[in-house]
């Protein structure tokens, strides 16, 4: 820095003014040795604004393709009826009205494979069948390869009716375009496949490949029994004069009030899929999340780049002070000047990430099945700001307040004068406000705040326990008993001298990979429940559709092909709950976790006896012979925390009909097993005459073999061919998979933390490069190799991530056993591959990174640097 002054001493008045022209003045020199910080910085700036860029460009494409995605303005959904008469007309008066049936069946095929024949075909797969009208779709475009006309698609030719398939249906039968399969009692041709189905986005989790009809040719199946699992959607287009939000709004009311009990769940173009929104919301939130976790181990890039800054300006600090400036003036000079740097690291982050939506969508925008419509969101680019900048100043505090204590006499020594450690307690306050601040930030903009606690005070946690953990390292290191090689001597000896990299390691590097093990964990664990340890109790087969006439020849047909499994079988209808001891369902506010009772309607069903799977933990069953009024057991944590108990009373619909129970028992329920559970079990005698049918699952004593299960589906085509089979393994595997997709982004999102480390970790490195080399130079003149050298620095590294890797594996088992106990509440096994990948990663950053930090130091000639030392 170069000074400018006439009396020979700095002013004391207009201080503010003083220190901006100083740290201007000083910045104007270049920005060497920011580096490390302003990537750190940029770097969490960017995760954090292109996340909430992305997740805001996602949630107003949802919004505007509302319609597109809903299939129309509004959309009335039944389950097990159709709209009767007077509904019909009522939507008709108001709009276009398009029908859509969706249920699962059994396709077979009718004839030889005409597909590869070394492929491995299936003789019946379950699959997602739609069944549309003539309007259908009222939004957006049906796309088929051929390319094909829905009345040509869809129409009856030569007796069999046209479909449009998704390809995975080929591929599991065997199967090729022209073929033939039949669904219950209809066949079908299949024409083309489906390529875009502008309503995809609105439905559930598949369990099979989609398979599209005519309305004509489902009634045809013979699968629209009573009681059968169908539902039922009717998506209405307004009129365009009539199309505004608020007449949207004043529709929806009106069908809610001139149909109390007709159970249809309506939803409109503004919430065309909650579900998706919500996902949406927890996925960034979780990136946001790990945004600033890397802001947090960037952090310690930022204080030692600060550190590092304030080393090289001691001299010009000293100066200061002799000239008359005060310890105020100091830090008020290079606060002002790491606020700007801070200020433009962030600003470079925050308009990179609010680049990444339209960088997504011109590259990738084809291959991205979700709706992006790419903005600037102010909101989010604001934020990441605030993100940085104040994780920079808490960072800065602390080396800043301890360079307003070095003495003037430092100018006229070779190395900073012994001081406080510890900067004045105002700094220490101002660094621990700070935090609170971003804490607090972190926490009431998330969608999850208690998720959002969790993640921060666990981070925190983690960052205090490495930095005594490195603590605790550098002083076994001190303790070591002296090594007879001279080698190892050395790397121990550089693990806890002055200048040591232990602590900027353990701090950047643990966080980072504490996080990735506790997603390792995780996921091994999930896909242990999914694919290792149910299966062991879990049936083969869910059985649906079963008619309710015909329940004792199917259990008999079952007792005949699968002698010795366990069928077990109830009656099911579908209901939603729509008030809780009269309270509106959409005024109860329960946890996240018990949320889904709410939305949508769930299956229920009547028993004479407490179901299997289920014990009673409050209040008493029904006798069997109870014909009193309506009583309903409900699932214990589900009443809690819908704040219900014993005597209090639920309003369930179910078939268009308002039904009023009242809590007779509370039942522990094992979801675990897979059974057949419900949240809602009703007293005998309610749904008397109610159209029905039954569920069943069967379980094999040994488990069952590909060639069982087979036979079963065969044999239940010929006998029960509206009966569909969901097999078991399936349906898990579609879960595990989506699981895991999602794991894998959550990973993939989670290295940018280990990019941080790497940056932090070069900078170290780069900061303690003059002590590497004299060093080199030292044991050099006195006799080491460069490959002893090269040896003793692999072996501190080495050692160094060890200790970090021990740290972070215990860390994450100990974070992902809470995450899976405690939130998931599934049992926890330790998954050794998460800590292996943990150590080979910390292992691999610090050798890479450390030895080519070190490589510059060994090559360095003695003698030049002997000479200016």
């Amino acid at each position: 820095m170069t000074l400018a002054v006439n009396t020979g001493v700095v002013p004391a008045a207009g201080g503010r003014a003083v220190a901006a022209r100083l740290a201007w003045r000083d910045l104007r020199g270049g920005l060497r040795g920011f580096g490390v910080f302003i990537a750190c910085v940029a770097l969490g700036v960017f995760a954090i604004a292109g996340v909430g860029s992305v997740a805001a460009s996602l949630n107003d494409g949802i919004g505007k393709a509302g319609r597109l995605i809903l299939g129309g303005d509004l959309a009335f959904s039944l389950i097990q009826r159709e709209a009767d008469d007077t509904e019909r007309a009522f939507l008709a008066a108001h709009g276009t009205v398009s029908v859509a049936a969706t249920l699962r069946a059994m396709a077979r095929p009718l004839a030889a494979r005409s597909a590869d024949p070394t492929a491995t075909a299936l003789p019946a797969t379950l699959v997602e069948v739609k069944a549309v009208d003539e309007h259908y779709p009222l939004f957006g475009t049906l796309a088929t390869e051929p390319p094909l006309s829905l009345s040509a698609l869809l129409e009856r030719r030569d007796g069999s009716f046209g479909a449009a398939v998704d390809p995975l249906l080929l591929t599991r039968l065997g199967l090729k375009l022209g073929d033939r399969i039949s669904i219950g009692a209809a066949q079908f041709e299949l024409r083309a496949t489906l390529t875009a189905e502008p309503d995809k986005l609105a439905g559930a989790i598949s369990l099979g490949p989609r398979l599209l009809s005519s309305e004509a040719a489902l009634r045809a199946t013979g699968l629209l029994q009573p009681g059968s699992l169908v539902r039922w959607q009717y998506r209405l287009r307004l009129p365009q004069p009539q199309s505004g939000d608020g007449a949207v709004a004043a529709l929806e009311k009106l069908a809610q009030s001139d149909f109390p009990q007709a159970g249809w769940e309506v939803r409109s173009r503004s919430k065309a899929s909650p579900q998706l929104e919500r996902n949406v919301e927890r996925f960034s939130q979780f990136l946001t999340l790990v945004g600033l976790a890397t802001l947090l181990i960037g952090g310690v890039g930022v204080a030692n780049a600060v550190a590092s800054h304030l080393a090289r300006n001691r001299d010009t600090i000293a100066t200061l002070k002799a000239l008359g400036a005060g310890g105020g003036r100091i830090f008020a000079i290079y606060c002002t000047e790491i606020l700007a740097v801070a200020l433009f690291a962030a600003l470079i982050g925050a308009i990179t990430g609010a680049a990444l939506p339209f960088v997504i969508t011109g590259l990738f925008g084809g291959l991205i099945p979700l709706p992006v419509e790419p903005q600037i969101d102010s909101q989010a680019i604001a934020l990441a700001l605030a993100y940085g900048v104040l994780t920079a100043l808490a960072f800065s505090l602390w080396p800043l307040g301890r360079a307003r204590d070095i003495p003037a006499g430092t100018l006229f020594r070779d190395q900073v004068a012994g001081g406080r450690s510890w900067p004045r307690a105002r700094y220490i306050a101002g660094s621990a406000a700070i935090v609170i601040a971003l804490a607090a930030l972190a926490i009431f903009t998330s969608y999850d705040r208690r998720l959002a606690a969790y993640f921060l005070v666990g981070a925190a946690a983690v960052f205090m326990l490495l930095r005594l953990v490195a603590a605790a390292v550098m002083w076994i290191a001190r303790g070591a008993p002296r090594a007879k090689s001279t080698v190892l001597r050395l790397a121990i000896a550089n693990m806890h001298r002055a200048g040591t990299l232990t602590p900027s390691v353990m701090l950047s590097l643990g966080l980072g990979l504490a996080i990735l093990a506790t997603l390792v964990e995780i996921d091994g664990n999930l896909h242990r429940q999914f694919a290792a340890a149910l299966p062991d109790k879990a049936p083969s087969f869910f059985f649906i559709d079963i008619p309710a006439a015909q329940v004792d020849r199917f259990d008999s047909f079952i007792a005949a092909q699968a002698p010795g499994a366990k069928l077990e079988r109830v009656p099911m209808l579908r209901g939603r709950i729509i008030a809780a001891n009269n309270v509106n369902a959409d005024e109860l506010k329960p946890p996240e976790r018990s949320r889904w009772v709410l939305r949508g309607d769930r299956g229920v069903t009547y028993a004479q006896s407490v179901p299997p799977g289920s014990r009673i933990v409050e209040g008493q069953w029904w006798d069997a012979s109870y014909s009193g009024e309506p009583l309903v057991s409900m699932e214990a944590r589900s009443a809690h925390d819908l704040d219900l108990k014993i005597g209090d009373t639920i309003t369930v619909n179910v078939l268009g009909r308002n039904v009023t129970a009242r809590i007779a028992n509370l039942r522990a329920v094992d979801w675990e097993n897979l059974g057949i559970n419900f949240v809602l079990v009703f007293s005998p005698g309610i749904f008397d005459g109610a159209p029905h049918s039954d569920i069943a699952t069967l379980t094999f004593a040994d488990g069952g073999t590909p060639a069982k299960e087979a036979a079963v589906i065969r044999a239940l085509g010929a006998a029960f061919p509206t009966v569909s089979a969901v097999r078991v393994k399936d349906a898990l595997d579609a879960v595990d998979a989506l699981v895991g997709k999602l794991i894998l982004a959550l990973r993939a999102a989670s290295a940018i933390t280990l990019v941080a480390a790497a940056l932090v970790l070069g900078g170290a490195l780069a900061a303690s490069q003059r002590f590497r080399i004299y060093d080199a130079v030292v044991l050099k003149t006195l006799g080491a190799t460069r490959a002893q050298l090269t040896t003793a620095y692999a072996l501190e590294y080495s050692l160094i991530g060890l200790a970090t890797a021990l740290f972070a594996v215990a860390a994450g088992t100990l974070a992902g056993y809470f995450v899976i106990t405690g939130i998931m509440e599934f049992p926890f096994e330790w998954v050794a591959g998460g800590a292996f990948e943990a150590v080979a990663i910390a292992l691999a950053v610090t050798m890479v990174i450390g030895l080519t930090g070190t490589f510059g130091a060994l090559g360095r000639k003695p003698a030049a640097v002997l000479r200016n030392l």
